[in-house]
Order: structure tokens, then C-alpha cells, then sequence
């Protein structure tokens, strides 16, 4: 139960969090971290948005459609191949960006960033563990959990 009680303040961190980034800025936590990518990156690629976040390409398309429509970004074809497009942000997305709480790409990712090496891998394979019992799909690992 101690253990059940950990998780829970972990998962009510987050959502706590993302429930005050919708409610200051108006946009959801993975497209508010989206847009503090491409302002930090003008002209970043879609498969670059995507590698930055560590979400399927699918998930950036799906972010950068949503904050093209509400005119935060604009995308551009690139160069020769009309494939490839750049990104950059709108004074719109600026906005909301100098509005949002941070940190833009969530509190979870944060404080895993403060941790020790030997403290990651400890948690890395406990929690491998864990995925293992729950038998859980591991492509949910791409969904950022701003959008669970």
C-alpha cells in the first residue's frame, strides 16, 4: 500500500500539473511542450519535433496540426524534397507560451532529469519489472502523458 501510495503522488503530480497548464495557457501539456520545442529549435523538421519529445512522428503531426489551427505555428515546405516541412512559431504561440507554467515539457521529465545515474537505473529496472507484471503494451511508451 506505502508503494500504491508513491504512485499516486506521482500520477496527481502530473495531472496535477497538465490541469494547470490547460488552465493558464489553454492548450494541453503535449502541445505546450511541442511549441516550447519549436521556439527553442526555429526551423526544426517534424522527425526532429518528434525525436526531441520521444513520441512516434504520428503524435508530432498530430501536436503540429492542433497548434497550426489555433495559428501558434506555421509549417513550411522545405527545399527540393515538398515532403520535409519546418516549423516555427507565431507570435500567438509566444504568447501563450510567456503564460504557461512550466516546465513546459512536465514535471515528471524534470525531476527525472535531477536524479542521479545510479538512482535512474535502479528505477529503470524496477519499473521494468513492474511493466512486466502489468503486461502492458510497450508502445504506449511513445504517448506523452500529457495526452493520457
Amino acid at each position: 500500500m506505502r508503494v500504491l501510495r508513491r504512485f499516486r503522488l506521482v500520477f496527481n503530480a502530473v495531472k496535477t500539473h497538465f490541469r494547470q497548464v490547460e488552465k493558464e495557457a489553454g492548450i494541453g501539456g503535449a502541445q505546450l511542450w511541442a511549441l516550447s520545442v519549436v521556439r527553442s529549435n526555429p526551423g526544426i523538421g517534424m522527425n526532429d519535433l518528434a525525436r526531441a519529445m520521444d513520441v512516434h512522428q504520428t503524435t508530432a503531426s498530430n501536436l503540429v496540426k492542433s497548434l497550426v489551427e489555433r495559428e501558434m505555428i506555421v509549417v513550411a515546405k522545405n527545399g527540393t524534397d515538398r515532403r520535409a516541412v519546418t516549423l516555427r512559431i507565431l507570435p500567438n504561440g509566444t504568447k501563450v507560451l510567456r503564460k504557461a507554467p512550466g516546465p513546459f515539457a512536465g514535471v515528471l521529465p524534470e525531476a527525472l532529469a535531477s536524479l542521479d545515474a545510479r538512482t535512474l537505473s535502479r528505477l529503470e529496472r524496477d519499473l521494468g519489472k513492474l511493466i512486466a507484471a502489468l503486461e502492458v503494451d510497450e508502445r504506449a511508451a511513445g504517448i506523452p502523458l500529457g495526452q493520457l
